[in-house]
């Protein structure tokens, strides 16, 4: 393939739709959870506990995927992923009892984060030099099929088809794209044929840089108060008197739509603004979208502050991905599996903290934690970037 020229083949399309699938899935639980907890009975405690799971496999997966590559080879993981997500997500839908609808969530984490690492390393490896435009085309493609949740959760419920059928849309999905693309076969690692040298293991016992662990504490918060959105906002629509169940599922379409808009600007400012600047922009738009949303008496001014919300927070991932791997140039895998663990650790903790706070508190004030997850990351991003610009200081003397 020609390192100039992008070229969007049979595979590639098939990447973007099962990481289209793959987002569609795991942004479900939030917009369902209001319907959830109504049938079910459920506190906010107990409803928390299913993003936890979800986030625990999630975790799970990113300690045990690459060995299963290995041993199986990425099709097997990159099918048996996509449909054991496609099974959790069922006994989600169907379960009538909290264990089995969470242990539903915890499989979607666990079988879908293998899927996803098994699209992102096979891009990768597909467009070599144009991975950039592959990796970031995908993700575009994610946060649309994302947005789509809270769409078809409130939409298919307002229609008395019920809240289940963005579910089963999802699993035929997966059918379909299996019935379709089984046959297409998956680019073939190639680090099973590099031998070890001792660099990497010498690379693998050094410490990450000090500026490294300060971004990584910033994604931590970021993505804790973008997963907190995600999972509660509905609720809080509800718990606040704002909206009914069917109508606050959909209003989170705003937040997504957002994040799309958010990702695709991010994008291009990039090419013109130095991102250490741009996190700080995206965490201080983002809080001033929470605080709207948070404190508005009226309905227009909340729905704006969920979008301008969604416009801030969808960049903290990329932004603060982007800034570690740079300043770890030299243990690029390593970074990246750091970064990764630090959104897994915070959509397994912030979610449940904050519907824990909203049993004792109610979901109104226990939202405030939003708030102070973001003006944390804007602390930690200040003092991060100022290190950094100490540390480069010396190179332009």
């Amino acid at each position: 393939m020609n390192p100039t020229v992008f070229v969007r083949d049979r595979f590639t399309w098939l990447a973007y739709l099962m990481l289209a699938y793959f987002s569609y899935l795991q942004a479900i639980p939030g917009p369902l959870m209001p319907f959830l907890r109504g049938e079910l009975g459920l506190s906010y405690t107990v409803g928390g506990l299913h993003f936890s799971a979800l986030a625990l496999g999630m975790v799970l997966s990113g300690l045990l995927t690459d060995h299963l590559v290995q041993r199986a080879g990425r099709y097997a993981v990159f099918w048996t992923g996509g449909g054991g997500m496609a099974a959790g997500a069922l006994l989600l839908a169907v379960g009538r009892h909290p264990a089995l609808t969470i242990a539903g969530a915890g499989i979607m984490g666990l079988a879908g984060t293998g899927l996803l690492a098994t699209i992102q390393s096979a891009l990768a490896d597909r467009h070599g030099p144009n991975r950039v435009i592959a990796l970031t085309e995908s993700n575009v493609a994610a946060s649309f099929a994302a947005g789509l949740s809270p769409l078809l959760v409130g939409g298919l419920q307002r229609a008395g088809i019920g809240w289940r059928g963005a579910i089963f849309g999802g699993v035929v999905l997966w059918a379909l794209a299996y019935a379709i693309y089984r046959d297409e076969r998956l680019p073939v690692s190639k680090a099973p044929d590099e031998s070890p040298a001792p660099s990497p293991a010498k690379r693998v016992r050094r410490s990450l840089p000090r500026a490294f662990w300060i971004y990584w504490t910033v994604q931590i918060f970021g993505v804790a108060a973008e997963w907190t959105i995600i999972s509660w906002g509905a609720d809080f629509l509800v718990g606040s008197g704002v909206m009914s169940k069917a109508a606050a599922s959909a209003t989170m379409t705003f937040f997504f739509a957002a994040m799309v808009i958010g990702r695709a600007t991010g994008s291009r400012l990039t090419r013109v603004i130095d991102q250490s600047r741009l996190l700080l922009l995206t965490i201080g738009i983002g809080l001033a979208g929470v605080l709207l949303f948070w404190l508005s008496p009226l309905v227009p001014l909340t729905l704006i502050g969920l979008f301008v919300a969604g416009l801030g927070v969808a960049n903290f991932y990329p932004f603060v991905m982007s800034i570690s791997v740079g300043i770890a140039a030299d243990q690029v895998d390593r970074a990246s599996a750091r970064i990764t663990l630090a959104s897994g650790l915070a959509i397994l903790l912030a979610p449940q903290t904050l519907g824990t706070a909203a049993d004792q508190i109610g979901i109104e004030r226990a939202f405030g934690l939003v708030v102070a997850l973001l003006v944390l990351a804007a602390v930690v991003s200040a003092a991060a970037n100022r290190l950094v610009a100490r540390q480069s200081a010396p190179e332009h003397h």
